[in-house]
């Protein structure tokens, strides 16, 4: 049913609910998972994928990290670092390279502050046909 599982990371502790949650699924289906994480600070939005520095680091350490995690747990798992605004690097993506479901934690918040707070995952999920899974992180 989940041939491909995109399962968008921020590299912070919020991202454990969302990996230990797809882990079963994913060995259960054979799919495929995806790690997307979006670099969004200024060197990464102004020079794409010529960006440097620690959060670049950060970010491939947690995607390198978590895919040998996933590899280790007998799931075909690879990763990709994008650069700039993170609905949007995820929506393009997921419209370039296509999925069968999109994996995301939320922190939670209602739908008035959704949209006063202009959440990654409140715009992805408007942005794509895809079915997405949102899980409240702890």
């Amino acid at each position: 049913m989940y041939k491909t599982i995109l399962v968008t990371l921020e590299g912070t502790p919020t991202d454990r609910a969302i990996i230990e949650h797809i882990k079963p699924v994913a060995k259960l289906m054979g799919s495929r998972v995806v790690l997307f994480h979006v670099a969004a600070g200024a060197p990464a939005r102004f020079h794409g994928q010529e960006a440097a520095g620690e959060e670049v680091e950060r970010s491939r350490a947690c995607l390198r990290q978590v895919r040998e995690e996933l590899k280790q747990a007998g799931i075909q798992a690879e990763a990709v670092l994008a650069y700039g605004e993170p609905a949007k690097e995820i929506v393009k993506w997921i419209e370039r390279e296509g999925c069968d479901l999109v994996a995301m934690s939320t922190h939670g918040h209602q739908f008035v502050a959704d949209l006063v707070l202009g959440t990654t995952a409140f715009k992805v999920q408007h942005s794509i046909s895809v079915p997405v899974l949102m899980l409240r992180a702890k």
